[in-house]
């Protein structure tokens, strides 16, 4: 598994992410804001790994982004958050995800989160 969509609603974290990621070797196919593009983008693009935030400007939250995406497409997902309430982690729980991520992130911990991702997928 090598392509990420990203979602993040900040721009110059998001930027960083996606460099990060492309020194690690991944392709970041997209880097998105909204909920509603992280819908339109995985459609379009059929990422391997969904790495989203799950507060993001627009009408719709990345929670509510994956469960939309999770009604076409099964593709894994890691949650970064800087919001860890515990009504906001039960309703991402329900989706499924992969993991989450507390933000700041972590770069060996999002390292590590996606091979163990990439491995559990294979088996």
């Amino acid at each position: 598994m090598s392509t990420i969509l990203l979602a993040e609603d900040e721009g110059i974290v998001a930027e960083d992410l996606r460099k990060q990621l492309t020194k690690l070797g991944y392709t970041v196919c997209a880097v998105v804001s909204t909920g509603e593009d992280a819908v339109r983008k995985a459609e379009e693009e059929n990422p391997d790994l969904l790495l989203i935030d799950i507060r993001l400007n627009g009408a719709m939250d990345g929670v509510e982004a994956v469960a939309r995406i999770h009604d076409r497409h099964k593709i894994p997902v890691i949650y970064m958050t800087a919001f860890g309430d515990a009504e906001t982690m039960k309703r991402a729980g329900n989706v499924g995800p992969f993991g989450y991520l507390s933000k700041p992130l972590d770069l060996k911990e999002l390292q590590h989160s996606i091979e163990a991702m990439v491995q559990k997928v294979q088996e």
